[in-house]
């Protein structure tokens, strides 16, 4: 941090359990991921390499050494672990994992047709070996319009009591689905039952602009975990947790609006 001066949230240090920023490899070039690791890393706890495109990325083992060399964790999208489940290989999957040195994986349900039951027992089966980031919600919008907020709460929970680290809540990648709308507003009422129902210090919401990370923010204050941050939004996203940024500038100042 380079004022002293000003009054500013409190960040904690990492590693930290709360106030992550989980950015999301689409499949950036290269030598700009390493240089957002080697400038930026103070600011990023986990790099996700989005849904499969860990099998196709030709320096996939650099990409992983420089999160390593400056000290951010990774994982591979949850889609990954759906195309390995419905082609019934999940023994495979594990030895992919550890070729790979993982010691995060995502556990999702967002495609194939896999019970949130049965997606509970492989979160239970990989935290023997693995930290698990479990998703909740569905690609496709019309599952997720039709998946009521109780069973949405019920998955969570189920999620958290099968070993779940940290539960993250869809929204893909451009904001369009799980809970958000296809044309990218967020669903309040949606999210009001689950602040109520669960602690958002053990939730992820995904929040790939934006109008999304300010919502955040502003609702559940500067150390809400958020997950598909964009390479180029990490500094922008640290203003908005400080305040530094129109969107939140009053929101941590006496009398600001909360």
């Amino acid at each position: 941090m380079n004022t002293e001066v000003l009054e500013l949230p409190s960040r904690l240090a990492k590693p930290r359990e709360t106030g992550l920023t989980i950015l999301i490899d689409n499949g950036v070039p290269t030598r700009y991921f390493t240089d957002v690791m080697e400038s930026m890393g103070e600011s990023i706890d986990f790099v996700k390499f989005g849904w499969g495109t860990s099998v196709v990325t030709k320096d996939l083992v650099r990409k992983i050494d420089s999160v390593v060399e400056n000290g951010v964790g990774f994982f591979f999208g949850g889609t990954l672990f759906e195309k390995f489940y419905v082609q019934g290989k999940i023994d495979e999957y594990y030895n992919y994992l550890t070729r790979f040195g993982c010691r995060h994986v995502e556990i999702s349900n967002g495609t194939v047709p896999l019970s949130n039951r049965d997606k509970a027992r492989f979160i239970q089966d990989f935290s023997r070996h693995f930290t698990v980031l479990s998703e909740v919600g569905y690609k496709d919008e019309e599952k997720s319009i039709n998946l009521h907020p109780k069973r949405w709460i019920d998955f969570i929970r189920e999620d958290l009591d099968a070993g779940a680290w940290k539960v993250i809540t869809e929204a893909r990648e451009s904001g369009t689905s799980g809970i958000c709308r296809s044309n990218g507003e967020l669903r309040f009422g949606l999210m009001e039952e689950i602040f109520e129902a669960v602690d958002a210090r053990k939730m992820v919401f995904e929040a790939p602009g934006k109008e999304l990370q300010t919502y955040f923010i502003k609702r559940l204050g500067a150390e809400v975990n958020l997950a598909n941050v964009p390479f180029v939004d990490v500094i922008p996203l640290e203003t908005l947790r400080l305040g530094l940024r129109s969107d939140t500038l009053m929101t941590f100042e006496a009398g600001g609006a909360l």
